[in-house]
């Protein structure tokens, strides 16, 4: 009884591949602004920003940047939500994905730089119960608990929201 060769049949040529679809129509560039996600990324979290992104671009250079450029300088700059419902959403979001207490932290502290009180981040966190679980909405109010107490207990003023951005100063003064 002979047995078959134990190596595999020659596969028939695959057909030709088939051109290329043409090009689909120019896309929307992506805002991407640089200083713009800088700025927005030191409004949102003060100096601490820089100590933070200093340690991460020693282990895995050029990462922040990248982080700042495409989230703070991109995501963050396009139209249509206002930099509250962002908060909103980013509290939301980090709440229901759970394990991630260094950046929910990051974002009530945001949160409160930019005016949220306290009582509507928890609002926020408290709302999520019944769609992600009480385990995950109890661990978010675990975390925006201890940020609060940290942020009464930080002298450094948070920027009031209504303050203008480049105040002018009154002639005759400088």
């Amino acid at each position: 009884m002979t047995s078959a060769p134990l190596t595999p049949a020659a596969a028939p040529l695959a057909p030709a591949a088939a051109p290329l679809a043409p090009a689909p129509a120019p896309l929307t560039p992506a805002p991407l602004d640089r200083e713009a996600g800088y700025a927005l990324l030191a409004e949102l979290a003060g100096p601490a920003a820089t100590a933070t992104l200093a340690g991460l671009d020693a282990l895995a250079p050029g990462f922040p940047d990248w982080i700042v450029t495409s989230l703070f300088g991109g995501t963050y700059q396009r139209p249509g939500l206002a930099l509250r419902d962002r908060q909103v959403a980013n509290l939301a979001a980090l709440t229901a994905l759970g394990g991630v207490d260094p950046q929910l932290a990051d974002h009530v502290r945001y949160s409160l730089r930019i005016g949220m009180t306290k009582e509507e981040v928890t609002e926020v966190i408290l709302h999520l119960a019944p769609y992600v679980g009480l385990p995950k909405a109890l661990a978010g109010l675990r975390v925006a608990t201890a940020t609060f107490a940290e942020a009464a207990a930080d002298p450094t003023p948070a920027p009031r929201p209504d303050a203008p951005e480049n105040p002018e100063t009154p002639e005759g003064e400088a």
